[in-house]
């Protein structure tokens, strides 16, 4: 497999983060950790600025981002044109944001979500391809030519 996805939180994220770490180590990717290192209080709007710098420079396939709801990173990740975040709550919104929005990133709170649901959540959205199809021209309308 060897594919490299991304992983950043914030404080509010980080032990979720570091779960989730290990999950995509024990599926056979390739984790770029891209902080934050400790509970200490800090910024989300770094690590989304983050994952969109790794996905454009290539240095990552997909990502990961979470932050206390999973409201304000999605929001700063998706001012991006290399990023297509979603929220996901459930088994379902991970397998559709991959088949219908092509996302390229998936986002937890990590004070909304279990363990266990985002770990399914996580191997859903890794392992579901993009249908194509009717959804590509709707994915062309919200990429940046």
């Amino acid at each position: 497999m060897n594919q490299t996805i991304a992983i950043g939180s914030d404080h509010a994220g980080f032990a979720l983060k570091e779960s989730l770490v290990e999950t995509l180590t024990q599926l056979g990717y390739a984790p770029l950790d891209l902080g934050t290192n400790g509970p200490d209080s800090v910024d989300y709007p770094d690590f989304a600025h983050a994952m969109a710098g790794a996905l454009g420079a290539g240095k990552a396939d997909k990502g990961v981002l979470i932050c206390g709801s999973g409201i304000g990173i999605s929001m700063a990740a998706n001012r991006h044109p290399d990023v297509r975040a979603a929220l996901v709550h459930d088994a379902l919104g991970a397998r559709m944001c991959r088949q219908h929005n092509d996302a390229n990133v998936i986002v937890f709170g990590g004070r909304m979500i279990g363990i266990e649901v985002a770990r399914d959540c996580l191997e859903i959205f890794l392992k579901t391809e993009f249908e194509g199809g009717r959804h590509q021209r709707r994915i062309d309308k919200i990429t940046p030519a």
